[in-house]
């Protein structure tokens, strides 16, 4: 066993070595659309400092360590409205870029699938520098792509894509889509008009609402300026096929365009 075993990163190696590259991904960095896509849990990747976080294949492969097809369908929606997309690079397990610091889900220790052993005994200093490398330049990143389109006078519009497991601890959830907001729902009452005849079980704040602290991207970044914004997650069983993926991403782009047309930004 290394000298930090699973429990850590190895002593004096930084979190992210420089053939990992960076805490983010941005696609279509210049893409004209106000619409700007954010997905947290795009991936289940794992620093190689980390050592996996102790986990096996199988368990990095979960709903608990990303959200299974949400990049695939952030990036199919990206390309049809030529918008920008920026992506988490590494696992919600290794930080959870919809998470504050402070909030101990944001590494957590445990989770409905299994324990975390590389988040078990992590220091307040493993902490922060997990922070620092990861959620800092995330939120940065996000805040560049939209003071951008500020800045070239394109009132920006903000879609968070995620994911959900079709049974949470034993529980099956029948709920097809949620349409997640908080004060503000134009974007979201807007959406769900546009999805009235969809053949799917579309709901407001479900599986998950504000109170959950699931809308923590979406809310630190209208501390920088008020704008339209919705937190689309989609039950993940509907993802699972190239099939189902393609109708998804057909629905979601029709009823966004319409959406954003409709509150006519």
């Amino acid at each position: 066993m290394n000298a930090a075993g699973v429990s850590g990163q190895l002593r004096d190696t930084p979190l992210l070595s420089e053939e990992e590259g960076a805490a983010y991904e941005t696609l279509n960095a210049d893409g004209r659309s106000p619409v700007v896509f954010v997905c947290e849990h795009a991936s289940n990747r794992v620093p190689a400092s980390l050592n996996g976080l102790g986990l096996t294949q199988d368990q990095l492969q979960t709903h608990v360590a990303w959200d299974p097809g949400a990049s695939k369908l952030a990036r199919r929606l990206s390309a049809v409205f030529n918008a920008s997309l920026i992506e988490a690079r590494f696992s919600r397990l290794v930080y959870d870029c919809n998470r504050p610091p402070d909030a101990p889900s944001a590494m957590p220790a445990d989770t409905e699938v299994c324990p975390i052993p590389g988040n078990a005994a992590i220091t307040p200093a493993a902490r922060a520098a997990r922070a620092h490398a990861i959620y800092e330049p995330f939120h940065r990143e996000v805040s560049r792509i939209l003071d951008g389109k500020r800045k070239a006078f394109i009132a920006p519009v903000l879609v968070t894509i995620h994911s959900f497991t079709p049974v949470f601890h034993g529980q099956k959830r029948d709920v097809e889509i949620g349409l997640l907001h908080a004060q503000d729902n134009r974007l979201a009452d807007a959406l769900m008009q546009a999805m009235t005849d969809a053949p799917h079980d579309i709901r407001f704040n479900a599986p998950y609402g504000p109170e959950d602290g699931v809308l923590h991207s979406i809310e630190k970044h209208l501390l920088e300026g008020p704008l339209p914004y919705v937190m689309i997650e989609v039950r993940n069983d509907l993802l699972a096929s190239e099939a189902g993926l393609s109708n998804m991403s057909a629905l979601l782009a029709r009823s966004i365009s319409h959406a954003v047309n409709s509150l006519k930004i």
